[in-house]
């Protein structure tokens, strides 16, 4: 049948139409509709700073749609990425986000993010700005991985994750080593080489000390003290390791609404070892009968020793335990103490004052402070604290979580970021944040750390802890260690100090790792 001429051009108008809504109006080029707020994105990556070294921010687009599309650019930029996705799922090419880094270090980057709705129509978010830092981050982070179970060390492992990229890989998992707990790995100033590594096994509580690929295992205790060692620290030369001996007890609450692990230490104290000539020493001031001493760690230049210390109390008094931030002069040659110094009381802070990390250029010193007692992890109330140890005074950090424990951190080397452990994504799970810290001593908003698939913290059931940042990749066979732990050819006997009276000890009982009561599978 042949249209006659009006019906022609009406239908030519129709048509037009259509294809300008193909083309125009639901074209993710288009404008759309504009929204005037920010997209809903997991995690979480709004205002955050990021290392021009690291590995693309992989998200989720927590907006209903059919089609994502997004746009990443430099302010101003004429080249961009673009990802065009019929999920929420955005994942960032690995070498386009490494050349958009790299060209706007020290600039900000934005995210415009576009959904298309059920009826075919786009919608414009408000983009999200973050910074590409001028400071880069150490090449590679350590933790440890393990289930949040109560009693057992099994299916546990020290890892390490390479920051530019997703590759993860193992420094040594416990199934190689007949499931003993492996924990507290301790490097000297980021380096990858040497590492400490404490152990508990059926047979005693070793350390394994790994240099140049040759491990060695060290048993710590002596007659002045049965406990193992527990929380390490490096001299910054290296020859040196100051460790804590703690006679920790893990006990339960009955509180189904909080956390219910609760972590005692009866007894402890701190002793210096030294590596050139295998003896522990000590000093009364931090290893009395009075005082429970923890938590050790040298200041930047190794000529004061920090730690948090507490009269020792009866276990019933648990929740009244609070922990004072200490320092002592040490001199590492002639092995000359110094004058025992309050840094933070607890009594001024009304907190408890746990993990003091000092900052490689010697400015700051951030720890944790928790309502009480000495195991962050396991207390709600622990956030992050800086002192500032050029100009005084400390303050709460603004990267805090409202409700969740924020805890074991460790700076950068060079002083410019700060990784830490949060529990703020589900109040369950530690997961490891990463932060700037500009000159001024801002500490800027978090990020998550990224993975290569974005939905990957919602279905991962181990916790990270004792997240380290190191300056190269830990290259210690997994073999080696796991060798040291389970048949070492040789184990070294520590020696004491003869100048240490051992009367004036604590001779506390082998303790057991806080995460386990010691029974093993």
């Amino acid at each position: 049948m042949m249209l006659r001429p009006v019906a022609l051009v009406a239908t030519l108008a129709i048509l037009a139409v259509a294809i300008g809504v193909t083309f125009g109006i639901d074209s993710p080029d288009s404008e759309g509709q504009r929204l005037s707020r920010p997209p809903r994105i997991d995690p979480d990556y709004t205002d955050v700073v990021i290392p021009p070294n690291l590995a693309p921010l992989n998200f989720l687009v927590r907006e209903p749609g059919t089609e994502y599309h997004v746009d990443i650019r430099g302010m101003g930029a004429d080249e961009s990425i673009e990802i065009t996705s019929d999920t929420p799922d955005i994942r960032i090419p690995p070498s386009a986000w490494r050349r958009l880094l790299a060209e706007h270090v020290g600039e900000q980057i934005e995210f415009v993010i576009r959904t298309r709705d059920a009826d075919g129509l786009w919608q414009r978010f408000e983009p999200i700005t973050n910074r590409v830092a001028r400071d880069s981050i150490d090449s590679h982070l350590v933790y440890r991985l393990l289930k949040p179970l109560y009693n057992k060390y099994k299916h546990m492992g020290i890892y390490q994750r390479d920051l530019s990229s997703f590759e993860e890989t193992p420094i040594l998992e416990n199934r190689h080593a007949e499931n003993a707990c492996v924990n507290c790995h301790t490097f000297n100033q980021n380096k990858p080489d040497p590492m400490l590594l404490e152990t508990r096994n059926g047979s005693g509580s070793p350390i394994l000390v790994a240099r140049g690929g040759v491990v060695e295992t060290i048993d710590t205790r002596t007659d002045f003290h049965y406990s193992p060692a527990t929380y390490a620290t490096w001299h910054p030369a290296g020859k040196h390791i100051c460790f804590s001996l703690n006679n920790a007890t893990l006990f339960f609450h009955t509180d189904p609404k909080a956390e219910t692990r609760e972590v005692f230490d009866a007894t402890s104290e701190l002793v210096v070892y030294s590596l050139d000539e295998n003896m522990v020493t000590t000093t009364p001031a931090i290893a009395s009968e009075e005082y429970a001493e923890t938590w050790p760690e040298w200041s930047a230049d190794g000529r004061h020793l920090y730690f948090s210390s507490t009269k020792v109390t009866p276990i019933e008094e648990y929740a009244g335990v609070r922990y004072d931030l200490m320092r002592i002069g040490y001199d590492v040659d002639s092995g000359a103490w110094g004058e025992l110094e309050t840094v933070v009381s607890a009594a001024e802070a009304g907190m408890s004052i746990l993990q003091p990390k000092v900052s490689p250029d010697g400015r700051y010193l951030v720890c944790t402070m928790a309502d009480h007692g000495n195991f962050p992890i396991f207390l709600a109330s622990s956030d992050l604290y800086v002192v500032d140890l050029q100009q005084g005074g400390y303050r709460r950090l603004e990267i805090n979580s409202d409700e969740a424990a924020d805890s074991w951190h460790s700076w950068s080397s060079n002083s410019r970021w700060l990784v830490f452990s949060s529990k703020r994504r589900d109040g369950l799970f530690a997961r490891p944040y990463l932060t700037y810290v500009d000159e001024a001593g801002r500490f800027h908003r978090p990020l998550l750390l990224p993975q290569e698939d974005p939905s990957f913290y919602d279905s991962f059931i181990q916790t990270v802890n004792v997240p380290v940042l190191v300056n190269g990749r830990v290259e210690v066979s997994e073999r080696a260690l796991a060798r040291a732990i389970t048949s070492p050819d040789k184990v070294t006997q520590v020696l004491l100090d003869p100048e240490v009276v051992v009367s004036d000890a604590v001779a506390g009982a082998t303790s057991s790792e806080p995460y386990s009561s010691g029974v093993t599978p």
